[in-house]
């Protein structure tokens, strides 16, 4: 016997019980409320069928997606199945009118993924985000997976990224040095799209030496760039790289968008290939921007006198 029997069944004698003793009694009995037992007693005929549940889905739908609107969905939600946020950026593109959640919706049922289930989150604690673009850049050294790599050889992708516009900017090295750091920073500096006042970096060798005890006190070329040009440093706090969450999950993104789809043969190709990703990458809408783009954002800030 299914379920759907069982719980019919089970409405069948709750209402012989309320014919009865009442519907206050049968509600009582059974642990629903009045309001239940009149529903079912006016859906009730005497046979079990007429209290199986039944259909709740709409009679009509008028803003139910178009089949042109449906193709967009399944062939972006193809074509980038780990990537819902680019996938809707493409078919918007080209025409897709609806929400970011409507066509998230669709994509999984497209895939068959089953519904994911709901995470507790944390109440966070009380964080002062960044107030224009600028104020605070978060910096962080990325390995270049070895799957894509065929020379053998050991690449880096030095990341910075802006907590209030999440503007990103990336460059690749074959060294993992201070040395990389600094000239990493001057990069920075020359293709930001506006001034820097603080940059934030883990406590990683190639930033800083405060770790090290012979060296403890012994200034970075990084750190002395930093303070040449006038700019502030913060190191986190130590074992806690979700304080560089921002660029951390940027990281995690590269990975997906860029490095799973690319080879390099050596240094100057793998920066070639970057280089390409890089001037696409800061057009790439963004959730936590409502659906806006980093340069879109930074066009905004532009626009205010």
């Amino acid at each position: 016997m299914s379920k759907i029997s069982q719980d019919a069944y089970a409405r069948q004698r709750m209402m012989l019980y309320c014919e009865q003793h009442g519907s206050t009694k049968a509600s009582i009995r059974y642990g629903c409320s009045r309001k239940t037992v009149y529903k079912w007693r006016s859906r009730w005929d005497g046979s079990v069928t007429s209290l199986e549940e039944r259909s709740r889905r709409p009679l009509s739908s008028p803003r139910k997606q178009s089949r042109s609107e449906e193709k967009l969905v399944k062939r972006y939600a193809r074509k980038y199945p780990k990537d819902h946020v680019l996938g809707y950026q493409k078919a918007s593109e080209y025409g897709y009118k609806r929400s970011y959640g409507c066509y998230k919706r669709t994509a999984l049922k497209v895939l068959g993924k089953p519904k994911g289930k709901l995470k507790k989150h944390n109440k966070p604690k009380p964080y002062q985000r960044a107030d224009y673009p600028g104020q605070k850049i978060q910096m962080d050294v990325k390995y270049v997976p070895n799957y894509c790599i065929s020379n053998g050889l050991k690449y880096y992708q030095f990341t910075a990224k802006d907590e209030c516009s999440r503007w990103t900017f990336r460059e690749m090295y074959d060294e993992h040095s201070t040395f990389s750091a600094r000239d990493f920073l001057v990069k920075l500096i020359m293709r930001a799209p506006f001034p820097i006042r603080l940059i934030q970096t883990d406590n990683g060798t190639e930033f800083t030496n405060t770790l090290l005890v012979t060296k403890s006190k012994h200034k970075t070329m990084f750190e002395d760039a930093l303070e040449a040009m006038g700019i502030l440093y913060q190191r986190i706090r130590i074992a806690t790289p979700r304080h560089n969450g921002k660029v951390e999950r940027q990281h995690r993104t590269d990975e997906m968008r860029f490095y799973k789809k690319m080879r390099m043969y050596n240094l100057e190709d793998g920066r070639r290939q970057l280089a390409v990703y890089q001037s696409k990458s800061n057009d790439y809408i963004m959730t936590c921007l409502k659906m806006k783009s980093p340069n879109q954002i930074l066009e905004m800030y532009r626009g205010v006198s």
